[in-house]
């Protein structure tokens, strides 16, 4: 059972990854003189509580480190023309865990992949950025995998180090539409926990490094 989990949720996570990098492609097919960006990023992610298996108490989501990888684009720039913002591919994944109230201990992971649109506010080599991204949350339990609707919002900063190399600081908000009654973290019909509420929200904050080519 536990194989025919992992296969189940492996397919649906390559089925995501898939859907994500085709539109990214589809994007940049009519594109001409623009600049690609690639952004590695290390933040930490402050994870909501779950409801417990019986509904009579909140369970505690560890807070974790977060990786993330961002592929963005914007039209060619030059001295006397500065880029005003970008489009962004941003995939984020997250490994974490629970206890439930018997004591166990229960993995917890959440990929996440969306489309962001990024305006830059410009002041010298510092910029600040404001970012607002739809795409889809994946979510996988020791039981179950599913796939939710999901927005991102973010603001951060970025310092240039050199012509093609730029820091990145980061605060971003994802806010997915789960079901609060999906057996997403049960296992038959013993339930370890359930969605707190209607919408799951994660934050985090990252730094990464961003390399233009």
């Amino acid at each position: 059972m536990t194989i025919a989990c992992f296969s189940a949720s492996s397919k649906r996570l390559t089925q995501f990854a898939t859907l994500a990098i085709s539109t990214f492609s589809l994007l940049l097919l009519p594109a001409q003189a623009l600049e690609i960006e690639l952004t590695p990023m290390l933040g930490y992610t402050f994870s909501p509580d779950l409801i417990s298996g019986d509904r009579t108490s909140d369970i505690s989501v560890t807070d974790e480190v977060n990786f993330s990888m961002a592929i963005a684009w914007q039209e060619a720039t030059s001295k006397q023309r500065k880029s005003q913002g970008q489009g962004q591919v941003l995939i984020n994944y997250i490994n974490r865990d629970y206890t439930d109230t018997s004591g166990a201990k229960h993995d917890f992971s959440t990929y996440y992949a969306h489309f962001n649109g990024v305006t830059f506010m410009q002041s010298g080599n510092h910029t600040t950025t404001i970012g607002f991204g739809l795409g889809g949350a994946f979510f996988d339990t020791d039981n179950d995998s599913a796939i939710y609707p999901s927005v991102t919002a973010s603001v951060g900063t970025r310092h240039n180090i050199s012509n093609n190399l730029t820091f990145i600081t980061e605060v971003r908000m994802y806010a997915s539409l789960v079901k609060d009654d999906d057996e997403l973290f049960c296992q038959a019909e013993n339930c370890s926990a359930y969605f707190n509420d209607a919408i799951w929200f994660d934050s985090n904050i990252s730094i990464g490094l961003a390399y233009r080519f």
